[in-house]
């Protein structure tokens, strides 16, 4: 397992996809410049500073969660603020991991 697998050992692959497939947000926790230079097509960009006091634009989409970053820190992070105000979320760890549905593959 790598370092960064550490921050996501409870959610697996099939998970995250399979939220995804049921129409899940994908949320993107870095800063607004990290994802001006790349992203994923589709993905919502708040930044985990602002997340405290964003909660309920979140709850306001009213679908289950992936939370993404660089590394997967962050987004562990987002997860624990998400989940603590019961919205259904998993870490998705690095944004160069999570590929969705219809993405090409490398």
């Amino acid at each position: 397992m790598s370092f960064f697998g550490l921050f996501n050992k409870s959610n697996n692959s099939n998970d995250i996809m399979g939220m995804l497939e049921e129409g899940a947000v994908i949320l993107d926790v870095r800063s607004p410049g990290e994802y001006a230079s790349g992203h994923i097509p589709g993905s919502r960009n708040i930044p985990l500073n602002q997340l405290p006091n964003r909660i309920s634009e979140v709850k306001n989409w009213g679908k289950p969660v992936v939370t993404c970053c660089l590394s997967g820190s962050r987004s562990a992070a987002a997860v624990s603020m998400l989940a603590s105000q019961g919205i259904q979320c998993v870490n998705g760890g690095s944004w160069y991991g999570i590929k969705p549905k219809g993405s090409p593959t490398k």
